[in-house]
């Protein structure tokens, strides 16, 4: 079994000893015993964090997606818990105020290995402001889900920056929390190093040819529609769903894994998906009723996508001739999400979470997307370039 940095940590407790630190963490922080991993360092030679920081979906990962969270106290440790996601766009990143009594930022949180998961944000804003207010930050490193080899998708064009998007990586970037916190603080300084005050306690045992299996590691749902492995194996693509009117499988038990909507074919839907040729996956003609979110109470044609190859399975460009089908096969080509979505207006939401307007352009000009998706190689070329001096992990 794999040692996260949490595990390096405890076992030497002597680093916090006199330290007053916060724990930017959540439900899946958690040691190898499976200790929350604020009651494990209250229990440490450093005694409890000051305060704790919890990122979207809250501290204990009971939100849905886009419901503010309220600061409360922690029942354990009777320590505050002071929410990064509230109401409004500016409480994503947090006032330098937060870490005014300060000296060590400790951020733990498990990540999924997507461009949309908006953990990577709120860990790297937060070390950016803890960091400029003179605060010491520590990354406690944990696995990418995903691996660390493959990278797929293209990278996210100027203009189309947000919660979903705060990075210009493909969808699927391959890299770790510490190593994403790494790259992005030094591009801001346009420097050859990480900054001075940032440290990041790197895994012991990871391989970047791992996927989650093999980590030893139980699964601990990192976010309320984030169930199971097979989740995060999808959700690269299947996470474009929630910038149209189809329902990603929120409202059920199989979110990301069952899609539908109450005016699509199951068997007609399955037959085009399989028709695009996509490796190591099947599409499973089905029937649900979602219970809350899109289409609530309704029962919802659609498929189940059930992985056979997890490494043959291209899952960004899956999503993308997802779209390319469903457009086809939607009344009006009233597909496209129109509410606000993750506190932008003024984009549609596909285009944020596609990182531009490629995807939506090639879909309603008629659905080839052949091209763009060809273009992918030589952004996932320049990434692997650039993401290289910031491997952790070989």
């Amino acid at each position: 079994m794999i040692r996260t940095g949490l595990d390096r940590l405890l076992a030497a407790p002597e680093r916090l000893r006199g330290r007053r630190y916060g724990l930017l963490a959540h439900h899946a922080s958690v040691t190898a015993d499976l200790r929350p991993a604020h009651v494990a360092l209250a229990s440490s030679a450093g005694g409890p964090p000051a305060v704790l920081f919890g990122p979207e979906h809250g501290y204990y990962g009971v939100e849905q997606d886009m419901v503010p969270s309220e600061d409360q106290r922690d029942p354990w440790t009777a320590v505050p818990i002071r929410s990064l996601y509230g109401h409004a766009e500016q409480t994503l990143r947090p006032a330098s105020e937060a870490f005014a009594e300060l000296d060590l930022l400790l951020v733990d949180l498990q990540d999924v290995g997507s461009r949309y998961y908006t953990y990577v944000a709120t860990a790297t804003w937060a070390a950016e402001v803890a960091l400029a207010a003179g605060c010491e930050v520590w990354v406690l490193d944990r696995p990418n889900p995903l691996g660390g080899e493959v990278v797929e998708g293209n990278l996210r064009r100027p203009g189309y920056a947000s919660f979903v998007g705060a990075f210009a990586h493909p969808v699927r970037h391959g890299l770790t929390l510490g190593e994403i916190v790494r790259l992005e603080l030094a591009r801001q300084r346009a420097d050859e190093r990480p900054p001075a005050g940032l440290e990041v306690w790197s895994l012991e045992g990871w391989r970047r040819s791992m996927l989650w299996p093999q980590t030893g590691r139980p699964w601990i749902a990192p976010s309320p529609n984030m169930p199971t492995f097979a989740t995060a194996v999808v959700y690269p693509g299947m996470c474009l769903l929630e910038g149209t009117r189809v329902s990603e499988g929120r409202g059920t038990t199989r979110p990301f894994n069952v899609l539908g909507a109450p005016w699509l074919h199951p068997v007609e839907l399955a037959r085009q998906l399989g028709a695009r040729g996509i490796p190591g996956v099947s599409f499973l003609p089905m029937y649900f009723r979602p219970q809350f979110q899109k289409h609530a109470g309704q029962v919802c044609g659609g498929v189940e996508v059930v992985v056979g190859e997890e490494a043959r399975f291209p899952s960004f460009r899956a999503g993308v001739e997802l779209l390319a089908v469903l457009f086809a096969l939607t009344p009006s080509g009233e597909l496209w999400r129109a509410e606000p979505y993750e506190f932008v207006r003024d984009v549609p939401a596909v285009d944020l979470l596609a990182g531009s307007d490629e995807l939506r352009r090639g879909v309603e000009a008629g659905g080839d997307c052949a091209s763009w998706i060809s273009s992918w190689s030589t952004d996932e070329e320049a990434f692997r370039v650039a993401r290289a001096p910031w491997l952790l992990y070989e």
